[in-house]
């Protein structure tokens, strides 16, 4: 009976690890992120993203949804500027899967029997970076970076658009910082 309450957890848990967003993020020690309330984009960065145009637009409202639901302000004067670039490269999984008569009763598991399958699959792996620039000294000091299997199914995008930029965000401002 443990066996069978184990496997709806297990399921849900290769699931969730397959649709996951990794995160990362990088910024410079020495700027006081306490001093940045308003920003802007920074239309030349944005520019060179090798993306449409219809995705730059859901990243760019992404992005200002949720600095503006975490208390940041948009502004002609900003503190900082916000940028983002991509990239993008394909995923092959290859799994293997070997069945036979195994021991005791009924059908089982055995590397070693006939009935094996390959099974390979590809996927796009797409990458996010958002960077924030001050403003004032011209000089990178944030870089958030999403990784996670990207969807071609145009109702998802902007879904896992958010999530990107969401999951991203919760990064900045930095918490190990000790001002």
């Amino acid at each position: 009976m443990k066996t069978l309450k184990l496997i709806p957890l297990l399921l849900v848990f290769l699931l969730s690890s397959c649709s996951s967003i990794h995160v990362n993020a990088d910024y410079d020690s020495k700027a006081d992120f306490t001093q940045y309330k308003t920003y802007a984009f920074h239309k030349n960065g944005i520019d060179k993203a090798q993306i449409s145009e219809l995705d730059k637009k859901r990243i760019l409202r992404a992005i200002d949804a949720e600095l503006t639901r975490r208390g940041f302000d948009k502004s002609e004067n900003p503190d900082f500027l916000v940028t983002f670039f991509t990239k993008e490269k394909e995923r092959l999984d290859v799994n293997q899967f070997n069945a036979g008569w195994g021991w005791g009763w009924g059908w089982g598991w055995n590397p070693f029997m006939w009935g094996g399958n390959t099974y390979v699959s590809s996927s796009t792996e797409g990458t996010l970076y958002i960077d924030f620039i001050d403003a004032k000294k011209k000089e990178l000091v944030w870089e958030g970076e999403g990784i996670g299997v990207l969807t071609e199914n145009r109702a998802k995008k902007e879904e896992q658009i958010n999530a990107f930029v969401t999951k991203i965000l919760s990064q900045f401002p930095p918490s190990d910082l000790k001002k």
